[in-house]
């Protein structure tokens, strides 16, 4: 027993080397300066908000600025003495003036009812009475209520320090009675500068890289990187060391992320394979693998320009790696393989043969370079002679000496391209052309991977200028430049007057019923719409559309006029049936009335 008692307690790194003071705040200097300042001159806020993520340290400067605010010989620096009543009596967790209270488990209206009592009472020793509520955001509905009045209208001794994790949750009423102050998460720098203080502390010895591993994978969170370095210091016997942390935390070594995109440039796709195969082995999940990946290529891309070099959070012999190897990379292939890995990542969870989703990825990004220089030998191909022949009418890309060749991007889907239209002038001049023989046709190379080039014959200007003769001596629509405004009501008279144009002529009662069914809507500036009931309708509006549409455009004077039509059985407006349709299901159904009406000359009343 003796032997047990003599034993230390251990305390974990996260409440031995908790901040005490402000200086000692991590990643935190724009609060603790303006904390700082409001206290030194005097102007103390009745309420605090302190919101952001976990372990950042927002509970910590609740209870140093509760501490400093009573202390009795505060420094000029701002900060609290730590030797005077007030402050040993908070350190040794006695002091009457400051209370905590964990809402996660004191969430009742009588909790806070009974925290209102306690407020009633001013202090006996010290200015303030400062009570410190962590995460707030857990109090019910009926519990904020009832706070709501005392936090509004406090005495002039009680200050409240509201602490939580979901600023969100919190009712706009409170958040308007508070000063808020926003915790950022800590910075990778920041959180390995501080790890490797409390190595050297404890007599730990520590790799710069294996720090800087831990606090990017605490994700700026303070109190995760100090519980993960009590992990590894336990593991490896005090000896922390990147391959450690590696091996204990489960992170992918950046090693196989370097090999890999060594494979890619050099097209090993046997090599590629094994290497994602081995990491498979390893226990590593094919998610984790591609958006590691992805990460890393985008790291790639970072480093590839001086100005943004500063976003890489990670040690400086990593760093040196991605120079390196963004150095004998080509943006283009880094923008097109970070998009395959991105589609990849999406369509990973969805995929039945997720392994084979990760390895088609990879293949395709392998074959990416030959891709790039086929592009750019079609690119430079030559005539026989070994001059560069360019098209009269085609505009070429314009491009610095010395500068990258501009490859596409390649995505899932090839690469899709316009088709050039004629040029007027060149329509124009076509007899000056000189004639082109059938060894010197010109072939169209389409860049796509995995299919062989293909030619395409190119009509001559004559057959598109006899071509584009026929089509406008074929086209039913009026030409004209006229485009002058008009308002919706002068569009419904000219459709309203062409209505009584059809019935007047009586040649087509069914566009009659169209017209008069449904009124026409905008969809845009001189585009309109018109809803029809069924595919019959459509047809006979698309039959007299050209009629319709020069109809309109003289009237309005405006030729940019457009109509179409929906079939929309649901929407289409529901009328009685009139005497014309009455009598046509009447005829279909008895032939002799129709008999009846062309012997006796009889006519159907409109």
């Amino acid at each position: 027993m003796a032997t047990l008692a003599g034993v230390d307690n251990f305390i974990v790194s996260a409440r031995k080397y908790r901040p005490a003071t402000f200086e000692t705040v991590v990643g935190q200097q724009h609060i603790t300066n303006t904390l700082k300042n409001a206290i030194r001159n005097n102007q103390l806020a009745q309420a605090f908000l302190f919101c952001g993520p976990r372990g950042v340290g927002k509970t910590t400067c609740a209870r140093i600025l509760a501490k400093t605010i009573n202390c009795e010989n505060l420094q000029p620096n701002g900060e609290a003495c730590g030797v005077c009543y007030s402050c040993v009596s908070f350190q040794n967790g006695s002091s009457f003036n400051i209370h905590e209270l964990d809402a996660a488990s004191n969430n009742s209206v009588d909790d806070i009812r009974s925290l209102i009592e306690q407020v009633r009472i001013p202090p006996q020793a010290g200015k303030y009475k400062i009570y410190i509520i962590d995460e707030v955001h857990m109090l019910s509905q009926a519990a904020f209520n009832a706070f709501l009045k005392t936090l509004e209208e406090p005495p002039h001794y009680a200050i409240f320090i509201l602490a939580t994790t979901e600023k969100h949750k919190i009712l706009p009423t409170i958040l308007s009675r508070c000063q808020i102050f926003d915790f950022n998460r800590i910075r990778v720098e920041d959180m390995a500068a501080h790890l490797a203080g409390i190595a050297q502390i404890e007599g730990i010895s520590f790799e710069p890289d294996a720090l800087h591993i831990i606090a990017q994978k605490a994700d700026g969170g303070l109190r995760d990187a100090l519980s993960m370095f009590d992990q590894i210091v336990s593991f490896s016997d005090s000896k922390v060391t990147y391959r450690n942390v590696i091996d204990n935390l489960n992170i992918l070594d950046y090693d196989y992320y370097f090999s890999i995109i060594d494979s890619l440039l050099k097209e090993d796709t046997a090599g590629t394979l094994l290497l994602f195969d081995e990491i498979l082995s390893k226990g590593f999940d094919g998610s984790h693998f591609i958006s590691g990946l992805s990460e890393h290529f985008r790291n790639l891309l970072v480093s590839k320009d001086v100005a943004t070099l500063k976003l890489l959070e990670v040690s400086e012999g990593i760093k040196a790696k991605y120079l390196q190897q963004s150095q004998a990379s080509s943006v283009s292939f880094l923008l097109s393989a970070l998009n395959l890995a991105n589609q990849c990542e999406l369509s990973y969870k969805l995929s039945k043969n997720q392994r084979l989703q990760v390895e088609l990825a990879l293949l395709k990004m392998c074959h990416l370079p030959s891709a790039f220089r086929a592009h750019a030998a079609q690119a430079e191909t030559s005539s026989p002679g070994g001059e560069l022949k360019k098209k009269p009418d085609t505009s070429a890309i314009k491009q610095e000496p010395g500068a990258e060749p501009a490859f596409p991007v390649l995505t899932e889907q090839p690469v899709q391209y316009a088709k050039v239209e004629p040029k007027t002038e060149a329509v124009a001049n076509a007899e000056a052309l000189p004639p082109v023989t059938p060894a010197e046709k010109p072939k169209v190379f389409i860049p796509n991977a995995g299919t062989s080039s293909t030619s395409v014959k190119i009509p001559s200007l004559k057959d598109l200028t006899a071509a584009a003769a026929v089509v406008e001596e074929e086209d039913p629509y009026l030409k004209g430049e006229e485009k002058e405004d008009f308002t919706m009501d002068d569009f419904l008279k000219q459709w309203s007057d062409y209505a009584a144009k059809i019935k007047s002529e009586g040649k087509n009662m069914g566009l009659f019923t169209i017209f008069t069914s449904n009124a026409p809507v905008m969809l845009e500036r001189y585009r309109f719409e018109v809803i029809v009931g069924n595919k019959s309708q459509e047809t006979l509006f698309r039959d007299d559309k050209h009629h319709i549409l020069n109809f309109l455009r003289q009237n309005l004077k405006n030729y940019d006029i457009e109509v179409q039509t929906r079939v929309d059985e649901v929407k289409a407006a529901k009328r009685p049936y009139t005497t014309s349709e009455k009598y046509q299901h009447m005829a279909s159904k008895n032939p002799q009335l129709a008999e009846l009406r062309k012997r006796f000359n009889l006519d159907v009343d409109y």
